[in-house]
């Protein structure tokens, strides 16, 4: 596997970056209380859960049937990588004169995940960049699959729990932070390259 840390800067930069998942967690605290939000961001740990067993199979199955796959799917990860780098870099914080919809339910969190492109993609770009090249072993990717959507989890609770803070501070330092991000997801598809 490449340097640890990278993998861990990479799925904690990602899973932690304004999304559909993170805002949809943020408004629903905001207007609805942290507890109603729970069973939204439950239900998003039950789809990216499916979601990323989804991308393990794929990637998995991928790399069986055609081994040489390997530097092309590692190359393409680090090209979203930078992808993602640049949206970040000139991306805007969330207002709340942006529409939003009510959805703080358990099956609303789980629908979202096959609607999310970010989480899609993310899923696909970390299992067959960071893992299956690296692991066989079912209970290690199982683990680390597991592992990934609790981090989802934590993230939306995070988004939730702190979500007018974090809306403060990216309105207000919105230019350093997307900069902070971007440069860190640029070594991320770097140090994937070398």
């Amino acid at each position: 596997m490449p340097d640890f840390s990278i993998f861990l800067v990479y799925v904690f930069l990602t899973t932690f970056t304004p999304g559909p998942n993170n805002l949809m967690s943020l408004s629903n605290a905001t207007r609805y209380g942290f507890k109603k939000s729970l069973k939204f961001n439950y239900g998003v740990f039950v789809g990216f859960l499916i979601i990323l067993i989804l991308s393990m199979l794929f990637s998995v199955t991928l790399y069986r049937v055609l081994p040489s796959v390997k530097p092309y799917m590692t190359a393409a990860g680090a090209i979203y990588i930078l992808w993602l780098a640049s949206k970040i870099l000139v991306s805007k914080p969330h207002t709340d004169n942006e529409p939003h919809k009510k959805s703080t339910s358990f099956s609303h969190g789980v629908l979202l995940q096959f609607l999310n492109p970010k989480g899609i993609l993310y899923a696909i770009t970390i299992t067959s960049t960071f893992i299956t090249p690296y692991y066989d072993n079912l209970f290690v990717i199982m683990g680390l699959t597991v592992f990934l959507a609790f981090v989802c989890l934590l993230s939306t609770c995070s988004w939730s729990l702190f979500g007018s803070f974090f809306q403060k501070v990216f309105f207000k330092h919105q230019k350093k932070i997307n900069i902070l991000m971007a440069l860190s997801l640029v070594y991320c598809a770097v140090s994937l390259l070398i």
